[in-house]
Order: C-alpha cells, then structure tokens, then sequence
C-alpha cells in the first residue's frame, strides 16, 4: 500500500494544521481511515455533510447526472440547474428572488463586496470582530483573526471591525460611504457566539435608515444547522444578500449569493466558469430534498437539546460556558482545547477548534442519539 502522508507532506503545499490520519471513507455520521478505524464525526467537514457522508440520494444524483452531463457554460441555460434553483427558492426567505452561483463561500462573499460597491456607489463596509468570512482578498479583507491577515496587507480598503452583538459600536463606526454591513448569525470560527435577536433587529434598522445594505452570512449556520433551515429565522429580520455555501449540496462544493431586489447588476460585470455547474446542482437538488423529506431542522433543533441537557447535567468543571443553538455547538474551556482535540481524537472522535480555547462540534444532522451518548461520554471522561 502505498504511503498517502508522505504523498501528500511531499507534493502538497504545507498550510494545514493536519492531524496523522488518513481518512478514505465517510458514511452518515462515521469515518474510516485507511487502517480500518471508525470514528464518530463531531465535525462533518467543518459543518459540511450536514444531510451525512456518502448520503445516498446525492451519490445517486451524481452519479446520474456525471453519466448525462457534467459542465455547462453559464451562457447557455441548463435544465438541472433550473430545477435546483426553483427548489432553493422554495426554502430561502421569500425576500431574495435572485441567486448568483458559486463553488465555495468565500466566492460567494467576493460577490457580494462586489455588487454592494456596484449598487451603493459606497466603498466601506463594517464586519464583526471574530468574524470569519473566507480566505481570498474580499473575503479575508472582512475577516477578523490576524493571523489570517498577517503577511497579506494591504488588502481589499475600506473594512472596519465591531464588537459582536454591541449594536452602539458599531453604529458609531456608520458614515456616508458605508456599503454594506456583514455579519454572521452565529460566530462559527469565532467560538460560536449566538447573535442576539435585538441586535440584529436594531442592525437591519440602521441599515433601512442610512441606505446601508445587510449581508448575512449563513456560510456555516445555513441548511438546518441551528434548528431552522437558516439562523436569520431565530433572528426575524431580511437580509439585503444572504451567503451560503458547505452543507448545500450534501459535501460537493457548491455556494450561493441570495440577492433581495435591491441588488441590480449588469451583464458581464460578474461571472464564473463553475458556478452552477450541473453537478454542482444536482447534488443540491438530491441535498435539499433529503433536508424536506426528513425534516432534518427539527432533528437539529431536538439531537441540540439533548446533548445540551447531558452537558449541563454533568457540571464539567473545566468548562467555562456551553453554548449550543440546533447542533451548533460550542464548548469554551477554562485552559486550551488542542489537548481536548488530541485526546477525543485517541478516542475516535472528530472535532474542532473554535479559537484556542473553544471546543466545537458539528455533527452531521443525522448522528444517532446512541452516538451523541458516547461523545457526552467521553468528554464528561475528559472536562469533570
């Protein structure tokens, strides 16, 4: 058998913090490396395989769509994209009527800078502080982490940073050539801090007052993940343009910008080779039907619930706070999680960081309760 590490640490450029594992197999809410080993996902790709890995409605839906027709120029129409885009909008807030496609959400944040520019005739824009939105120029110009930055500058100009949920903040940071406004429902990257309804409500205010247009990312919160379809319904507001991206085609890449009629854009300002592809699509398709058929929300909302009440029951002496919204999850501790992220690892358990100190798990929607009980478990083992 051939040494996949070596391949990889030899020809791959070294930007990942890897962990010496070699997955090769994914289903439902296990993974298997090449060794024979089966571990309990508590990370589905960085809140990807939401529906599960290898889902068989999207293996089936590729598999059928590669055999019939795999790239189509967005200059010509194309039947399963159609399709994928009527079911999307069967779903998403009935106030965006408009979607550009894209591979990935950082693509999609691109787009979003670019159309709030083109329409507001604006240059600035305010993000949050521990808000992550992408790596590429646009996308990292609106996130937080310096590390993320360090190295790159200058970036996209004009990207200001406010405290998350500190409505005062940042409505001191607002003047007449401020574009667009982007936040996330929940803080992902930044340690799953849940935005307060009222915040977002005084936000979306602002925004209708000064002409400043609202961008929700839902990159990560999106398709079920919170115990709704999308975080913004906890929150009751409309988004300007919404992003979405990870979990919408069942683990193929694939993002969205959602556009209200606010945003006009002319043809051939923007545009990409892949966006939308018919792959692309009828993995989402195949996806976003699963969610429906199985009310994948309400298993969130309740799988949520129930390990939160057996983390809380447990009084973990070496957690600081638990914060969990559907089956977003956020465990902050009171010392640095790499340790917790080794040792669950030693255990079969997948899970991620979410700063240095906040353990995150994001399981696939469909883990069994039998599973959740062993992870509560192990980390009552690891955190009492």
């Amino acid at each position: 058998m051939k040494d996949y590490k070596a391949l990889i640490e030899q020809y791959e450029i070294d930007v990942y913090p890897r962990r010496d594992v070699v997955l090769v197999k994914g289903k439902g809410a296990h993974i298997w490396d090449d060794k024979g080993n089966e571990f309990i996902d508590m990370a589905a790709g960085i809140s990807v395989a939401n529906i599960g890995h290898a889902n068989d409605k999207v293996v089936e839906a590729i598999s059928k769509q590669a055999a019939t027709l795999i790239t189509c120029p967005n200059t010509f129409y194309n039947d399963t994209k159609a399709l994928f885009l009527e079911k999307l909008f069967s779903i998403v807030p009935k106030n965006l009527t408009r979607a550009f496609l894209t591979n990935s959400g950082t693509e999609a944040i691109e787009a979003a800078i670019k159309f709030a520019r083109l329409n507001t005739k604006k240059t600035k824009f305010i993000a949050a502080m521990k808000g992550f939105h992408g790596r590429t120029y646009g996308a990292l110009s609106a996130t937080f982490k310096k590390e993320y930055r360090e190295g790159f500058e200058p970036l996209v100009p004009g990207f200001n940073f406010a405290p998350f949920n500190n409505f005062e903040k940042l409505s001191e940071m607002v003047d007449d050539d401020t574009a667009a406004i982007i936040l996330e429902p929940v803080q992902g990257e930044g340690g799953i801090n849940i935005g307060q309804k009222e915040y977002f409500q005084k936000v979306r205010k602002l925004c209708d007052e000064k002409n400043i247009l609202l961008i929700i990312d839902e990159i990560q919160t999106g398709f079920c993940r919170t115990g709704k379809m999308f975080a913004i319904e906890h929150i009751g507001i409309e988004a300007d343009m919404m992003t979405l991206a990870k979990s919408i085609a069942g683990g193929f890449p694939m993002g969205v910008l959602l556009c209200s009629d606010k945003i006009k854009i002319e043809k051939s300002k923007h545009g990409s080779t892949f966006g939308g592809n018919p792959l692309a699509c009828a993995a989402g398709l195949a996806s976003i039907d699963f969610m429906l058929e199985s009310k994948l929300w309400e298993q969130a909302e309740a799988k949520g619930e129930y390990f939160k009440e057996k983390l809380e029951n447990l009084q973990l002496s070496k957690v600081r706070e638990i914060r969990i919204i559907g089956l977003m999850i956020g465990i902050e501790l009171k010392d640095k999680v790499q340790p917790v992220l080794e040792e669950l690892l030693k255990r079969n358990i997948v899970a991620l960081p979410a700063g240095t100190t906040v353990l995150r798990m994001l399981p696939p929607l469909v883990i069994s309760y039998e599973d959740l009980d062993k992870v509560v478990e192990i980390l009552k083992e690891l955190l009492k």
